[in-house]
């Protein structure tokens, strides 16, 4: 018989209590992680836990539930893809109250959804900071990923990512960057277009955007992501 998922959900906070390290969460703290509700796991160690529990979709609404910090981070590794619903994103997006919990979430999970891309666009154009940063965290990891989008997809996202530049908050300028730069290394030809782009950005007179801009063209630019793109073809 399954166990209930009130007796699962406590079963994976004791796994997760039982690798905690309180002492790293000076640590985390120094990397800007909020550790207000967080217990001191690591990434691997709430991934590796996680894949005993996978796809259990009650399981992990109920350990998002719980509002311990590496309980949301596993929630998002258990959680299965085809049951999220925007409902549900969005009332998670709404708790985000730390860069890991928001990359976390939206790499392992809501990047993976259907609605990814239309969901990003919307939480781009809003003015929390951690939802932003989940907009554009999820165009990142969309054309990173590769799969499900096209070129002329991530190419409709730079007008979006060229507004997004002037934020001068470092969580919302940072994905900026990363979702421009993860475009710019796809193939040649969006490399062209993210390097453009990023020169359009240089122009704009902010020191944030000049920011993004110059993080950017630093990667677009460099030696390694130019070999790397013509090996591809």
């Amino acid at each position: 018989m399954t166990p209930g998922i009130g007796a699962r959900r406590d079963a994976v906070l004791d796994e997760l209590n039982a690798v905690a390290d309180p002492t790293r969460k000076p640590g985390m703290a120094r990397v800007g992680i909020n550790i207000e509700r967080a217990i001191g796991v690591s990434i691997p160690d709430c991934r590796s836990i996680a894949a005993s529990h996978h796809d259990d979709h009650a399981l992990a609404l109920a350990l998002w539930k719980t509002g311990i910090h590496e309980a949301r981070i596993t929630a998002a590794m258990i959680d299965r893809i085809d049951d999220v619903t925007d409902e549900q994103m969005e009332t998670w997006v709404e708790d985000f109250d730390s860069w890991d919990v928001c990359d976390q979430v939206c790499l392992n999970l809501f990047s993976k959804t259907a609605s990814a891309l239309s969901t990003a666009r919307r939480w781009c154009a809003r003015d929390e900071e951690f939802v932003k940063r989940a907009g554009y965290s999820m165009i990142a990891e969309r054309a990173a990923s590769g799969v499900g989008v096209s070129d002329a997809e991530l190419l409709r996202q730079l007008p979006l990512i060229r507004r997004g530049a002037t934020d001068e908050r470092n969580y919302v300028k940072k994905a900026v960057s990363w979702s421009l730069r993860q475009i710019g290394k796809r193939n040649i030809s969006l490399n062209q277009a993210a390097i453009e782009e990023a020169e359009r950005i240089a122009a704009i007179d902010s020191k944030a955007a000049r920011w993004v801009a110059t993080d950017a063209l630093r990667e677009l630019r460099s030696d390694e992501v130019q070999a790397r793109l013509r090996a591809k073809g």
